[in-house]
């Protein structure tokens, strides 16, 4: 067993399905692991680590000990059997925090076995309900699913992220010179390539604006991706619209991507489920105008902050809409202050305290 986790101190203590680079939920427990060790001994163990983060991340059989006052809690997204019959076998009080289980069936025509892994999380959720102390939800959409699920005192905290870390990053100077080269507008979408968060919607968007509005710009896909057959799927597609501004660029690290911020016309989004969407807020951080689709979470998270559209419209009103902003002056300086004003509403309520308040209620 791993030396750094301290038998002889109670700790807080946070258990993932898997961790790896650039996973939206292992850098919110790397952030939340940070805050947690100001009180005390804190780790993560997970069932699934990547090869880069072993040794930072612990692998769950590693959780030994039975420190009556130890905490634990379980971040909640995908469904886990190792995971569920560990924690339904622990007899340390259970706080859990949702970040929302994607509806399986964006998945089920790309990958059968992750979609009934989506559909066995909710499940699993449920099930958990009478073992959990506390529930923890980062946006009231979250917070709706467990109630709905039977939850009773979800309390909403945002996600404990510094929302200024990649705004502070030096960005990679040949990056920015590359894109300045490019001579157009960049949409800049930030989100892994996943059947929900719709590329295949931005990629139609840029079809029309390109085809029948005339907007030249490139549309630059930044992000993880975890789900080969989708991914060819999209490439495929870009091939079939034959559109030379569309970029799948894959996952980028930090200087890169604050580059790809600085760079940045507009940053879009169509993705149809988010818990809470951090990437539209790190754009608001950097200055640069956003626009999205109002589905789930993404209203809440961004309030006036962003050209939101409605959910059910198509890649047609969406083209509409970057178009008349890239050409919109008074309407992106207007977006612009409305994300600064957005951004200090969060700084104003640091998630962090909260959090930690609502584990200690649990303690």
């Amino acid at each position: 067993m791993s030396a750094r986790v301290d038998q002889s101190q109670s700790g807080i203590h946070q258990i993932v399905a898997s961790a790896s680079p650039g996973d939206a939920i292992t850098n919110l427990a790397f952030a939340l692991r940070a805050v947690l060790r100001s009180i005390g001994p804190s780790e993560i163990f997970a069932r699934h680590i990547s090869p880069a983060l072993h040794g930072d991340v612990l692998p769950l059989q590693h959780y030994r000990t039975r420190h009556a006052r130890n905490l634990l809690i379980l971040h909640a997204s995908i469904g886990e059997p190792v995971v569920h019959d560990f924690i339904t076998t622990r007899p340390e009080p259970i706080v859990l925090v949702y970040h929302n289980v994607t509806p399986p069936a964006y998945f089920e025509d790309y990958d059968l076995a992750f979609a009934e892994l989506l559909d066995l999380g909710r499940r699993e959720v449920e099930l958990l309900r009478p073992r959990v102390a506390g529930a923890i939800a980062d946006s009231e959409y979250n917070a709706r699913e467990l109630e709905a699920m039977g939850y009773r005192d979800v309390r909403v905290v945002p996600p404990v992220v510094d929302l200024h870390r990649l705004a502070n990053v030096e960005p990679r100077q040949s990056t920015l010179d590359h894109l300045a080269g490019l001579g157009a507008p960049i949409l800049l979408s930030v989100a892994q390539l996943m059947p929900h968060k719709r590329p295949d919607f931005l990629v139609e968007m840029l079809h029309v604006a390109d085809t029948y509005l005339g907007m030249r710009a490139y549309l630059m896909l930044v992000g993880h991706h975890r789900l080969e057959r989708y991914t060819r799927a999209i490439c495929n597609q870009v091939r079939e619209l034959n559109l030379v501004g569309v970029h799948v660029v894959g996952a980028v690290d930090d200087a890169d991507l604050a580059a790809m911020y600085r760079s940045a016309s507009v940053v879009v989004s169509a993705s149809e489920h988010e818990g809470f969407c951090l990437p539209i807020v790190e754009a608001m951080a950097f200055d640069v105008p956003v626009v999205a689709r109002a589905w789930a979470a993404i209203p809440e998270t961004v309030g006036d902050a962003a050209f939101l559209l409605p959910p059910h419209e198509g890649p047609v009103l969406y083209a509409e809409a970057v178009t008349e902003l890239l050409a919109n002056d008074p309407l992106q300086s207007s977006l612009v202050a409305n994300g600064r004003r957005r951004v200090a509403e969060f700084d104003a309520h640091p998630p962090d305290v909260a959090l930690v308040e609502a584990l200690l209620e649990v303690v």
